[in-house]
């Protein structure tokens, strides 16, 4: 693919026809793949978000740090429908599932995302359920770009 052979010139008696190795190596067909998979992941990358469709209310808070383990994400739909990454839970149900779920992690951090059209107090039933549950870091998913507190009225960016 990249390497040839170079035909010696010159020379006497059998040696003339002989043919020496191309040191060179030709790195344009290694580049190219290169950019195409580099593509391919800068694409295939936002699609991998597990998340259910949700309208998140907006805040002028910043992002929370990563870490190893894939974060549990609850999800509580406008409908009041409560998900555990992209499985559907009944509420009576689930203290058992988180407490299961608490039981098999490492981390005791966990992502809620609720819509914005759901009231405070059933937002503040799930946060009992994941604390009663065994998640006592609980993360509240926002949107950037909402109001500041600071009376400029944007959010500083």
């Amino acid at each position: 693919m990249g390497a040839g052979v170079v035909k010696k010139q010159g020379g006497r008696g059998r040696r003339r026809g002989r043919a020496q190795p191309m040191a060179e190596i030709n790195v344009t067909p290694f580049v190219d793949v290169m950019l195409v998979l580099l593509i391919i992941f800068m694409v295939a990358a936002p699609l991998l978000t597990v998340g259910v469709p949700v309208e998140l209310p907006k805040t002028a808070a910043g992002a929370l740090p990563t870490e190893q383990e894939e974060p549990l994400t609850v999800t509580l739909t406008a409908e009041g429908e409560v998900q555990i990454q992209t499985t559907a839970v009944e509420r009576d149900q689930l203290l058992t599932r988180l407490r299961g779920i608490a039981a098999e992690r490492a981390s005791d951090r966990v992502f809620l995302r609720a819509d914005g059209a759901v009231p405070y107090s059933q937002v503040m039933e799930v946060m009992g359920a994941l604390n009663a549950g065994g998640f006592s870091n609980i993360g509240l998913v926002t949107d950037i770009g909402g109001p500041a507190l600071d009376g400029s009225g944007t959010s500083g960016n």
